[in-house]
């Protein structure tokens, strides 16, 4: 199968605008823009054969092209990532099976994560969509709960039944969860939502083909187009490895990311 990652990246947003151009500060001192990181995290999968990166501004253009990454202008009115995604696939007649939409905000993403989620959907002949989800563990409650108590639109967490289809996804804390005096072993019954997606190209296309839905208005989330349409995400349960995942969502996350930077190789 013919595999693509598209990312994509907008320049204005209500939380934080200019943020695929925000600089990070790496171990040595350094520094890159978000979506450099972004893209060279995707460059590293196995059995990809391209990597653009969606944009409509040509302030991100020029970014991206200088550490050569290929672009794919797109209008400004595409709503999301995965209409950004749809919009450059068809915009430039692309003929993969697969595409993965990656995230321009996650540069701490494994590239097992990408691999994975590739690795099941293509053995999976039923599944057109597939998305990665966390475990929670006592570093990443905090960082959801911190972003509660300080009205912070943060990550996002995923419900899914005993095949792994999703059920919902919602930036509140779902499964409704109360327990005192957490200790930092303990195993929440809770799921941190990647915004990682493998899709099939009828899949993709098939999104911008819906309008926007209720529940997708509400939330903030894309993703929950799809199930207001009855296409089932198939959510894949991935293991971190001792390793702090966070997405640039807010610029109080800069700190964050930089410290994990920090620790990495």
């Amino acid at each position: 199968m013919k595999i693509a990652i598209i990312i994509p990246a907008r320049f204005s947003s209500k939380r934080f605008p200019g943020k695929p151009l925000v600089n990070l500060r790496l171990p040595k001192g350094e520094k890159k823009s978000l979506i450099q990181l972004s893209w060279e995290v995707a460059s590293k999968v196995n059995g990809v054969e391209d990597v653009f990166v969606a944009t409509d501004d040509v302030r991100i253009k020029a970014e991206a092209e200088s550490f050569k990454a290929k672009v794919i202008m797109t209008r400004p009115e595409c709503r999301n990532g995965t209409e950004r995604c749809a919009e450059a696939v068809k915009k430039e007649s692309l003929n993969h099976d697969i595409f993965i939409n990656f995230q321009g905000d996650a540069p701490l993403t494994p590239v097992s994560f990408v691999e994975n989620l590739i690795k099941a959907i293509s053995l999976d002949s039923c599944t057109e969509v597939v998305t990665t989800v966390l475990n929670f563990d006592y570093t990443s409650y905090k960082s959801f709960m911190d972003d509660k108590k300080n009205d912070r639109i943060g990550g996002t967490t995923a419900v899914f039944d005993s095949s792994g289809n999703a059920l919902y996804f919602s930036k509140a804390i779902i499964p409704f969860f109360i327990r005192k005096n957490v200790k930092p072993t303990f195993k929440f019954p809770i799921y941190h939502h990647v915004g990682l997606y493998a899709f099939k190209r009828n899949a993709l296309l098939k999104y911008v083909t819906w309008k926007e839905g209720h529940l997708e208005k509400i939330e903030g989330l894309e993703q929950l187009r799809f199930l207001e349409n009855g296409q089932p995400i198939k959510c894949i349960v991935q293991n971190c490895k001792n390793k702090n995942f966070w997405e640039l969502n807010n610029p109080e996350d800069i700190v964050k990311i930089e410290k994990i930077l920090s620790k990495t190789k």
